[in-house]
């Protein structure tokens, strides 16, 4: 427990660094372009970008309205892609469009000489994003995908319980991203035919990129995606299984859960560890809260998950604190790659593969099989 709360007290003090210091670093800050102000440039990005010491934001593309102004009125609000790629200015463009525009953004930003963030899913298919992935080699550009859930605070949580072997040897992994929305939006694109719609793209995405973070490539691949919602039209339900030697890995997300279960649920020789709720980072986001506030990322305590298990030969059975959620180190890491040659932590690599086990995955519920990988 007392490492947890080291962890809280680190990032207290390090939201305080960021926020009492963002004037003095603005020389030095990476100047940013956003594609989109939509709920991605609303929520996921525009407020770290503000709020991180070493970005600058810009300029957004907003193709008819000036909702980004209104916030950050510093902001310069362009109608046209062009007008963001000839900026000499602008050296790093976040493509927040929809999935099916990735590849072309993408690959217009690389060639215009651009470093990028992509939202995930990274691209439609494998072979566009091994196409991009070989364009920024060439121009020495960096390229890296917006896979955020890995700094929720329930995720760094299961991934530390593993990582300590505080359950012996994992046997069983099940992770959920369940919601309920009965309803379907007409006019919303993810809810339409077309390519790269349906949730295994959005909520699947982030489920396998934890997934192959934890355990790395599966041996091999069994999906079932369907549609449940009554007048849906694209997949709203997934249940994806990535098969190793030595764990049961599932990952699960449906519209019709009205009555959530655990979010995580692990299983091993020595033990359980089961967590419901999910992490309040997005919540705290969507109600205008900042990043850089005291406390960001801290989860109510009646959502900490439930470890049973042995330790050093005794039972112990009670709650874990769950670590704080810290979507800023994200952007940390990608300040200091792009500064000062870091490791990318999501490099376009990650996020081909977190493709390929989206296209087997598809591939298996439409055939009814294993897909080797």
């Amino acid at each position: 427990m007392k490492l947890i709360t080291k962890c809280v007290k680190n990032n207290f003090f390090y939201f305080r660094h960021l926020d009492l210091t963002k004037h003095m670093l603005m020389a030095d800050a990476i100047q940013t372009g956003l594609t989109s102000f939509g709920l991605s440039g609303q929520v996921f990005h525009a407020p770290f970008l503000e709020a991180h010491t070493g970005f600058q934001l810009k300029k957004v593309w907003e193709r008819t309205k000036n909702l980004s102004t209104r916030k950050y009125p510093h902001v310069e609000v362009v109608r046209e892609y062009d007008h963001m790629l000839n900026d000499d200015a602008i050296e790093l463009i976040i493509v927040n469009t929809p999935d099916h525009t990735h590849y072309e953004f993408c690959k217009q930003a690389l060639q215009a000489g651009k470093h990028v963030l992509v939202e995930k899913p990274f691209t439609l298919t494998t072979k566009e994003g091994i196409e991009l992935a070989g364009l920024a080699r060439k121009n020495k550009r960096l390229l890296a995908v917006f896979q955020n859930r890995r700094w929720d605070g329930d995720f760094m949580t299961v991934n530390r319980v593993i990582e300590q072997g505080l359950l012996g040897r994992l046997v069983e992994f099940e992770a959920h991203f369940d919601r309920y929305k009965s309803g379907v939006d007409p006019n919303k694109w993810r809810e339409q035919p077309g390519p790269g719609t349906g949730n295994i793209y959005d909520l699947g995405a982030h489920m396998i990129d934890q997934a192959l973070v934890l355990f790395g490539w599966p041996d091999s691949v069994t999906g079932d995606l369907r549609i449940q919602r009554s007048e849906g039209q694209v997949n709203d339900y997934f249940n994806v299984r990535l098969n190793h030697s030595d764990v049961v890995v599932t990952v699960k997300g449906g519209f019709l859960v009205r009555e959530a279960g655990p979010r995580y649920i692990l299983h091993g020789t020595e033990g359980s560890f089961i967590k419901y709720g999910i992490d309040p980072q997005e919540e705290a986001l969507k109600q205008g809260r900042s990043p850089v506030e005291a406390g960001w990322g801290e989860e109510d305590e009646r959502y900490w998950g439930t470890l049973n298990t042995h330790l050093g030969g005794l039972h112990y059975r009670g709650k874990i604190e769950t670590l704080p959620g810290n979507y800023m180190a994200f952007f940390d890491n990608l300040y200091q790659a792009v500064r000062h040659d870091k490791k990318l932590e999501v490099p376009a690599e990650q996020g081909i593969n977190v493709v390929r086990i989206i296209e087997a995955a598809k591939d298996s519920s439409e055939g009814n099989r294993v897909v080797k990988m």
